[in-house]
């Protein structure tokens, strides 16, 4: 799936308990760094090869396995403000992350992005047959769901990703939302 759907969905992860920025930026990226072994693409282009051979055999491997996982819930420990809830937040993102790779990031042909969840331990990897296009609609109704609630959550709780970036812009941008749409009911 895109980067930007990955992201979203640790976003609403970290709506699952009421966190403070810094812990809702790790729970969210969480969904997005296990990417990070995708990287090899950039060489791929930069030495113009054609073949995107490093992209080919290494994405879905080193940040797409439990053990990435547990070195991201590990961060989430050592860096998050509310310890208890957020390594199990941050290690559910990675782990949504993982599924959504294998019901929705069909290739061309017969190309079906597998995830070897136990490597290096174990070379078995995971696939869906039923795995769709990665610009088939499902991504896009997923991504446009994600989207919604990104909105809502801004709206109802007054925080968006902008937050991580800057939260005077959060403060703008919610402001407009509530603006447009009225002031959230007090809970």
């Amino acid at each position: 799936m895109s980067p930007i759907t990955h992201f979203l969905s640790g976003w609403a992860v970290a709506h699952c308990a009421k966190l403070d920025r810094r812990d809702r930026a790790l729970v969210a990226f969480a969904a997005v760094l296990p990417d990070v072994d995708g990287l090899g693409a950039v060489w791929d282009v930069l030495s113009r090869s054609g073949g995107f051979e490093l992209y080919q055999r290494y994405h879905h491997v080193f940040g797409h396995n439990i053990f990435f996982g547990l070195v991201l819930a590990a961060f989430g420990l050592a860096f998050g403000v509310r310890k208890q809830i957020v390594p199990l937040l941050v290690f559910l993102s990675f782990n949504v992350h993982i599924l959504e790779d294998v019901v929705g990031s069909h290739g061309l042909g017969n190309d079906f992005w597998a995830v070897p969840y136990f490597w290096p331990l174990s070379g078995h990897e995971y696939v869906w047959s039923g795995q769709w296009p990665l610009n088939g609609w499902q991504n896009f109704a997923i991504t446009g769901v994600l989207m919604a609630a990104m909105f809502y959550w801004a709206w109802k709780r007054g925080n968006s990703p902008i937050g991580i970036v800057s939260e005077k812009a959060d403060v703008t941008f919610v402001k407009v939302i509530r603006q447009r749409f009225g002031m959230p009911a007090p809970a």
